[in-house]
């Protein structure tokens, strides 16, 4: 945060070129955010990866306001010659218009997003909710603390001449002898084209399939695997292994992974499986933590590969290395989580295993996915016990009375409780170690009867070794079956869901179906729900505009010119090897909000001197010629702000990178060219909007007459 907030004051001070003019923004950065935080606590919100996203990009925008007031003053004072305190009065008169649609176009944007249900609408509510609370803050404060202090701090230095220059002073001649030249061949572009409708709408037709097509390339996903420093092992040892058995092989990849330079400690747990979180003799898991991300130089994906080589020499058990989900609780692990449904009622396990097994062969198969597995064991060795009803009822034993009996035997039951030395402990009924070592000894005890007489269970019941499951799970009702694996390397989890898709489609047998469970369950049922949002939040700027302008065409001009901010978040996302994933869609969403602000700032002043008599076309060469400068100010200012993100590592790492990316790419694209597009939209749409109110007038006077 704190790089961002320099390299947006660095920003502001090389265009505003001025110590007082540049203190003025920076102190709208605190005033918006502290008053932020203080809604974030009324909302109940913490501060997480989400709401940090929210005011790294909030401290690029909150300045916007505050440097199209501090801009246009400077503008003022130096086209009119006069004082700082005049020149803000002028100033906003013409620009307070601008500012507080400004603010109710960015801060609408995020409302939709707010009322987004299921799991991924706490990351955008959270987003969304931040960003707005910021955005009005600084609103407000660009109308009332802003003027105030450019009344107090500014001095009109734009008419003195001093001989001697500095160093600064010839770096900011140079700065505005360059920007002087860009402003001139711009105003000769939009001469050019401004007035001709067919290039407009044929860069946004090129933007628009290009946005489609790149779309197309770039992977999709839900939210992005992080680095969190911790590697988990489940550990599987094979059917009716011992306790022991399973503990010597979580020693050994314990002792294995402590030799990683990048592993800072790992223990080990015999007895549960962190995947089934099932409990038994052949389950084991291993909790690996890694060094802080400053103090190793590999990811948690290259240790994982480290330790999956050095591991392939045990072959006692089944070992799988993963990390956690990506949201605590949102799972058991991160990657792709489903089960294998058996829909055909039989309940024939040994069948469900058959099918899981070569489902997950198939799915290893493709190249999209890698180390998919299942938990499901239907082979593990058992006793079923049978009891003959009528020799029972002989005896004067229930069957209810016989298994109670036996668990307390064989398992234990607790009884009561007892206090010695100010201890409270438990007193567990169970027989003696060596009178339940063997199968055998179940025929050796004794059952007391409705008589209260001793009873052998080897006179109504009787043994057999079968076949099974140690759990059986149920998902939907169903009998089901755990899967579960990782997307290959250079593909997304997107990919990878329709991999297995694909597979479940053309392999699975008649009666077996599948579900999604954890974050691949929200994944795949999510559907186009970012796209309605997206259309929701155009809808809410459309109908703010056409209140603030009056017009149901001209807001037109400014949702028109958002293809070009799309298709530069989706190239720099290609470029950056990244996921069109719930962050990349957020940084679209807020792109709305943004790049309409450069469209308001032009085709407000082209409205305004419209109204004064100019033609269309008049009125938006000039526009977008004096507002160039606070557009190209505010949009360098807040892609600065984004420099940090784009280039983070650490905790976070892919998530900064991508919702940085995604909205520098959709700000240097959108910028570039929607400032060329802008002034032609806005003349086809008022010349449109011209001819229905002369044609109306027309219609107005023959009425008249006629009556």
């Amino acid at each position: 945060m704190t790089e961002a907030f320099v390299l947006v004051a660095l920003v502001v001070f090389i265009f505003l070129q001025d110590f007082r003019s540049t203190i003025i923004p920076i102190l709208a950065v605190p005033v918006s955010l502290i008053g932020t935080f203080f809604f974030m606590q009324l909302m109940g919100f913490s501060l997480n990866l989400i709401t940090l996203f929210a005011l790294v990009l909030a401290i690029g925008i909150v300045v916007d306001n505050a440097i199209v007031v501090i801009e246009a003053v400077h503008a003022k004072m130096e086209h009119s010659g006069i004082g700082a305190r005049k020149a803000t009065e002028q100033a906003m008169r013409e620009i307070s218009g601008a500012i507080i649609a400004i603010t109710l176009v960015m801060s609408a944007v995020f409302l939709p997003v707010a009322f987004m249900d299921g799991p991924t609408g706490v990351f955008y509510r959270q987003f969304s909710l931040t960003m707005a609370c910021s955005i009005v803050l600084s609103g407000i404060t660009a109308l009332t603390l802003t003027p105030a202090l450019c009344a107090l701090f500014l001095k009109n230095t734009h008419n003195d001449k001093q001989a001697k220059k500095s160093l600064l002073q010839k770096f900011f001649g140079r700065f505005n002898s360059g920007y002087d030249k860009l402003s001139g061949n711009y105003r000769k572009l939009i001469g050019a084209i401004a007035n001709r409708s067919l290039i407009t709408f044929g860069i946004l037709i090129a933007f628009s399939v290009g946005s489609g097509l790149i779309g197309r390339i770039v992977p999709s996903g839900f939210i992005p695997e992080e680095d969190q420093g911790t590697i988990y092992a489940n550990i599987t040892a094979p059917s009716g292994a011992t306790l022991e058995r399973t503990e010597k092989v979580s020693d050994e990849v314990q002792r294995i992974a402590s030799r990683l330079q990048s592993v800072n400690s790992v223990s080990s747990l015999a007895g549960f499986s962190l995947l089934s979180e099932g409990t038994g003799a052949v389950y084991g898991m291993n909790l690996i933590s890694l060094k802080n991300w400053d103090k190793r130089t590999v990811s948690d994906k290259d240790v994982i590969r480290r330790l999956e080589d050095k591991t392939r020499h045990i072959k006692d058990a089944s070992i799988e290395f993963f990390t956690p989900p990506p949201v605590p609780g949102y799972g058991n692990s991160s990657g792709f989580e489903m089960r294998l449904l058996d829909k055909t009622g039989s309940a024939d396990l040994a069948r469900l295993q058959t099918v899981a097994e070569s489902f997950v062969a198939e799915l290893n198969k493709r190249p999209e996915i890698e180390n998919a597995f299942t938990t499901f064991n239907a082979r593990f060795p058992q006793f079923l016990l049978h009891i003959d009803g009528d020799k029972a009822a002989q005896k004067g034993i229930t069957a209810e009375n016989a298994m109670s009996t036996l668990q307390t035997l064989i398992g234990s039951q607790y009884a009561t409780n007892f206090i010695r030395f100010g201890q409270m402990y438990k007193v567990m009924v169970q027989a003696l170690p060596e009178y339940r070592a063997q199968p055998d000894d179940l025929m050796k005890l004794y059952i007391k009867n409705d008589a209260g007489e001793m009873v052998p269970f080897s006179s109504f019941l009787w043994t057999e070794k079968v076949y099974g499951p140690e759990q059986v799970t149920r998902y939907n009702m169903y009998t089901s079956a755990m899967v579960n694996g990782q997307p290959a390397k250079g593909y997304s989890s997107g990919q990878a869901i329709a991999a297995i898709k694909d597979v479940a489609a053309q392999k699975l047998p008649k009666g077996f179906g599948y579900d999604w469970a954890g974050a691949s369950r929200d994944q795949a049922q999510a559907g186009n729900q970012a796209v309605y949002i997206f259309l929701i939040s155009l809808l809410f700027v459309y109908l703010l505009l056409a209140a603030q302008y009056e017009s149901f065409l001209l807001p037109m001009s400014v949702i028109l010119s958002l293809p070009t901010g799309i298709f530069g978040a989706m190239f720099l996302l290609m470029v950056m090897g990244l996921e069109n994933n719930i962050y990349a869609q957020i940084a679209m969403i807020m792109l709305i909000g943004i790049l309409g602000k450069n469209a308001i700032l032009i085709i407000e002043f082209a409205v305004m001197k419209h109204r004064l008599g100019k033609t269309p076309f008049e009125a938006a060469v000039e526009g977008a010629a004096l507002r160039l400068r606070p557009i190209l100010m505010t949009s360098f200012a807040f892609v600065a702000g984004l420099i940090p993100l784009m280039f983070a590592s650490g905790a976070g790492k892919i998530g900064n990178n991508t919702i940085g990316s995604a909205a520098a790419g959709g700000m240097i694209f959108g910028t570039i060219f929607g400032v060329i597009v802008i002034p032609g939209l806005y003349v086809v749409f008022a010349k449109i909007a011209d001819k229905r109110k002369h044609n109306g007038r027309k219609e107005e006077i023959a009425l008249s007459e006629t009556i």
